[in-house]
């Protein structure tokens, strides 16, 4: 089964951070058009790293809207507008395939023990035969393909296709690159996951000083 959904690079990269904090902030969910600017630029657990303006945002957001991707709401004793996603609905996926499919737009082609790390942040993964399965449906659905494994690996990789041309396949994978050129990747990798981990730290600990500071009248956190 085939969806007839197509995203532009800054629709995906949009609706991924809609899916991608609704699971992890959800007491910072919906998100304003400044915190989900905010989260297209994000630097950690990003690729490629971007610098958007508002008013693309904006506009992506408004071409989501037409596609049933996203919506307008304004949750209660708010006057100020919020978007959600509308990913459930949409793609007809529960919370771990969508994570999933959302990880591969933020982050782009990945292994699964790279795919099962990163999705994790989002949602339980608890093994890699449980990610293969979800995998398996999601290329039936027509939402994910595999993709051979990356110079100087030998693990397969997959990539989501509702922006396909959103990453160049032709590109080693980083993971690769950092696994080619050190001969012991094992303690690299696992400085790498704790680096990332800690960059997700500080862009949850910004997002929420800055829901602080909003509420409060104050200025945007520097």
């Amino acid at each position: 089964m085939n969806l007839d959904i197509q995203l532009d690079p800054n629709e995906a990269r949009v609706f991924g951070v809609l899916v991608e904090k609704a699971l992890t902030t959800p007491e910072q969910y919906p998100l304003t058009l400044n915190a989900t600017t905010n989260g297209a630029n994000q630097k950690s657990n990003r690729d490629p790293v971007l610098s958007l303006e508002e008013d693309q945002v904006a506009a992506a957001l408004q071409r989501l809207e037409k596609k049933y991707m996203a919506r307008t709401v304004f949750p209660m004793n708010s006057r100020v507008e919020k978007y959600v996603h509308n990913g459930k609905d949409a793609l007809g996926l529960d919370a771990t395939p969508l994570a999933i499919v959302a990880e591969l737009l933020l982050r782009g082609p990945q292994t699964p023990g790279e795919l099962r790390t990163h999705a994790g942040r989002m949602v339980a993964i608890e093994s890699l035969d449980q990610l293969s399965a979800l995998l398996a449906t999601l290329i039936e659905r027509g939402l994910v393909r595999r993709l051979p494994p990356a110079p100087g690996s030998r693990a397969e990789r997959y990539v989501q296709l509702i922006s396909p041309d959103l990453h160049p396949l032709d590109a080693p994978a980083p993971a690769a690159v950092a696994a080619h050129a050190v001969p012991v990747a094992t303690p690299v990798a696992e400085l790498a996951a704790r680096v990332a981990a800690l960059e997700e730290q500080v862009a949850r600990l910004r997002e929420q000083l800055e829901a602080l500071a909003a509420k409060a009248g104050g200025a945007t956190v520097a």
